[in-house]
Parts: structure tokens; sequence; C-alpha cells
């Protein structure tokens, strides 16, 4: 009979490294796939973005649903409506997504360059503020290219809207893939 600090032993992380072992293959197998549709949607960055916005516009609808849904257990008449109108707001605002993409990805596209400017100089200034710490270079360096990312996409905007939400999903598929692949590989050798 098995005691629990060999139970806790079989299913602690090397467990699931040891699992993965054999699954190789289909990791790398995954990493492909991620490539192939990076370099698809790098091909055809509109219609990558047009995806994008729909996909964004149905968790708009979903998460509206839940919304309301979730109003239904509020105590107060207060709470409840405030609860309900944010629910049809995002399930209108879901189903305006659906009406016009092109438009939904200029404004998400603007909201994404805004991000990217204020996030970058958020850090900038806690990169400047942490002088005496070792890695703050690190950080202004990722500061400047958040801002420089901002700074391009809304020196460009409205006329990049049609690209940059694809252009980015592009990218990020193709380096999930890339780090797919290698873990793939990585267990392979390891074996």
């Amino acid at each position: 009979m098995a005691n629990a600090s060999d139970a806790s032993h079989r299913s602690g992380p090397g467990s699931g490294i040891s699992a993965l072992h054999a699954k190789w293959g289909w990791i790398v197998a995954l990493g492909v796939v991620y490539l192939i549709a990076g370099f698809v949607a790098l091909g055809s960055m509109v219609m990558a973005t047009v995806a994008s916005v729909i996909v964004v516009g149905a968790m708009m609808i979903v998460a509206g649903v839940i919304e309301v849904i979730g109003a239904f257990q509020m105590k107060s008449w207060g709470r409840f409506s405030i609860w309900a109108l944010l629910g049809v707001l995002y399930i209108i605002a879901g189903f305006l997504t659906f009406e016009n993409p092109l438009f939904a990805a200029v404004l998400l596209t603007l909201f994404l360059g805004a991000s990217l400017l204020a996030s970058g100089a958020v850090r900038l200034f806690l990169a400047l503020s942490m002088k005496r710490e070792s890695p703050w270079v690190w950080v202004a360096l990722s500061a400047v290219v958040t801002l420089l990312l901002g700074m391009l996409i809304l020196a460009r905007w409205p006329v990049n809207s049609v690209y940059i939400l694809g252009l980015f999903l592009g990218i990020d598929l193709i380096m999930a893939g890339a780090g797919w692949v290698s873990l793939g590989l990585g267990l392979k050798q390891r074996r």
C-alpha cells in the first residue's frame, strides 16, 4: 500500500512533464498549426483583422448575456438595473461589431494605440524612478518600444485600422507556434 508521500511524489510537477514527453509530437503539430495560421493571417491581414474583430464581438455578446443573467442575482433594484444595463450595452456593442466589423476595427485600433502609448509612458516613468535598481535599463527599453508602437499606430490611424489587428494576430500566432514547436522538440530531446 502506497503512503501519502509516494502519491504526492507521483502527482508532482515532474509527473506532468513526463506525461508531456509522450505527447511531444502532438505539441510540435500544434505549433505547426499555429505557425501556418500566423502566416495565413500575415498573408491576409484585412481578413485576419475582421476575424479578430468578430471574435471580440462574440465575446462581448457572451459577456453581456452573462451580465444580464448575473443581474437577476442582485437583491436591490439599483444594482439589478446597473448590471442589466451593462449587459445590454455589451450585447448591443457585440451586434454592432458584427454589423460593421471595419468600423469596430477602427475603434479597437485607436484603443490599442492609446493603450500602448499610456502603458509605455507609465513603464518609462517607473524605469526612471528605479534607476538604482539593476534591471531599470530593460524596463526603459521595453517602455520605449511600447511607446514607439503606440505612436506608430496612432500616427497612421485610421488608415492602418484595416490591417494592424491582423498584423498583431499573425505575429502572436507565429510566436506562439514557435514556442510550441521548440517545447515539443525540447521534450523529444530530453526523452
